[in-house]
Order: structure tokens, then sequence, then C-alpha cells
């Protein structure tokens, strides 16, 4: 318990703290980033699939027609998501990523109403009622619908709904979707690299490390986190999860010094209410759960 709540938090950590890492790269592209990323995702995992001996199982999953085309989505879903997020790093709208992230449980819960078919409760209700005044509000404040932010919502609830659809280890389903997504990246690569404002034309020997270093900035949080799932229950691991907006949330705030005006500090509030009344809410179900089961 002790060593996987370790894990959790050092994962959660490491995921907050990738917007300093994007930072030092914001003068490059951010599509050609994205196509570095994937590729150097893949080369990280190419090895651990083939040593583990999972090559097999993976390849088998993108051969099903049912399952090939979830890890299909999955990987266009996951390439929407870290473009979005390293587009917005780069262009100063850190705050708005934090909102994102924050966002993405109520989108989820959304998601179960609209694909699943699930039923709303009282909170619930609340919840997304104080989801769409904030938006509101804060399109007041951005001058615009925060597309942003809702594109991370959206689609890292979308790519959270298809991976519980997954049966493969966090590892194993990651490395299908970057197997996917190779080819598209290296074409990605070569498009954008030249440009002249391309990493190929100007990076730096310490932004090359960088670079390189985006597969492994991927996979090791990942890995660390697939190891605290199997370790922490989820009722405990689960509220971790908001340290990464607000990691986001106080860098951009803080050390980017984007401006955090009257109506985007409301808007921000009445997220943050309905998170605390979603959590209140799932712990209550959580304990009744038990209560029945006992």
């Amino acid at each position: 318990m002790r060593s996987g709540l370790i894990a959790g938090v050092s994962a959660y950590v490491m995921w907050g703290l990738l917007t300093i890492y994007w930072k030092n790269l914001h003068g490059f592209p951010p599509f050609e980033l994205i196509g570095w990323r994937i590729f150097a995702s893949f080369c990280v995992l190419a090895p651990l699939v083939i040593w583990h001996k999972r090559l097999r199982i993976i390849i088998s999953a993108m051969r099903s027609k049912e399952m090939g085309w979830r890890l299909f989505a999955a990987s266009i879903l996951v390439t929407v998501n870290w473009s979005s997020y390293v587009w917005a790093v780069a262009h100063d709208h850190v705050i708005e990523t934090a909102l994102g992230y924050f966002m993405a449980p109520l989108c989820t819960m959304w998601l179960g109403v609209a694909v699943l078919k699930e039923k709303l409760n009282t909170a619930q209700k609340v919840t997304i009622s104080l989801a769409v005044a904030a938006i509101a509000i804060l399109t007041v404040g951005y001058g615009r619908v925060p597309y942003i932010a809702l594109l991370i919502a959206g689609s890292w609830s979308l790519y959270g709904l298809l991976k519980k659809q997954i049966p493969l280890k966090s590892i194993e389903s990651l490395s299908g979707e970057m197997m996917f997504l190779f080819l598209p990246a290296i074409v990605l690569m070569i498009t954008q690299g030249g440009s002249s404002d391309s990493a190929m034309q100007n990076a730096s020997t310490w932004q090359w490390v960088l670079i390189a270093g985006t597969g492994i900035i991927t996979v090791i949080p990942l890995w660390i986190f697939g190891y605290a799932a199997q370790h922490v229950p989820l009722t405990v691991l689960g509220p971790l999860q908001y340290s990464v907006p607000t990691i986001n949330f106080l860098l951009g705030w803080l050390a980017y010094h984007e401006e955090l005006d009257a109506t985007r500090i409301i808007g921000f509030s009445l997220i943050w209410v309905a998170l605390a009344v979603l959590a209140t809410d799932t712990a209550r179900r959580a304990q009744r759960s038990r209560a029945l089961v006992h």
C-alpha cells in the first residue's frame, strides 16, 4: 500500500510537471513535437513488449475487428489530447489545460449518461449544472468558448471510455496505439521538419536530448501508475488525479504569469465546487455499496 501510494503520487507529479518539460520546447511546431513523441514512445515501448513477449498479444488485438477499431480510435484520441495540450502549453494557455483536466471527470460522467444510458441522481445533476454555468462564465472571461479545455477534457474522457473496453494492460494498449501512429508520425516529422522554426532546423544539443526523452516521459509515469493501480484502492488513487491540473494551474498562474481575472476565478471555483459535490457523492455511493456487501 505504501509503495503503491508513493508510486501513484510520483506518477501524478510527473504528469503535472510535464508542462515545464514542454515549455522548454515551445519554440518548435507543436505537431512536429507530437510526431517526435509518438516516434520516441514507439522506440521505448517496442523493446519492452518484445522483451516481455507481449508483441503477439498486441498484434492479435490489432488484427481483431472489434479490438482493432478500438485501439485505432484510442490512438486518434490520444493524439488529439497530446496535440491540444502541447499546443496550449506552447501558446501560453497552461491555465486552460488545467481547466480541461479538471473538467475531464465531469465529461466522463456526461458520457456515462449519453453513451451508457446511465441515470443522473440529484448530486450529478447539480455538478453538470455547475459545469455548464462555469463554461458560460469562462466564455465571457476568455471572450470565446474555452475550446482548448473542452477539447482536452472531451478527448481524455472518450479515451478513458475506450481504454475500459480494451482488455490489455496499459503498456500493451499504448504500444498498440503507437504502432498505429508510427508511420503517420514519421510523415508528420518530415513535413513539419521543413518549416523554418522546426526542431530539425534549429534544435540545440540539449533540446534534442529533451525531444529524444519524450518517449521516456510518456512511458515511465504510465508504468509507475500501473503499479500504483494494482496496490492502491481507486477510492484513494482517484482523488490524486486532481493534483495534475492543480500543478498546471499553479504553474500557469505563478510561474508563467498567465492572466487570472475575476471571471476566470469564478469559473474555476464553480468547477471545483462541482468536483467536490461529485467526489462526495461518489464516496457516499461507494460506502453504501460496501454496506450492502457486508
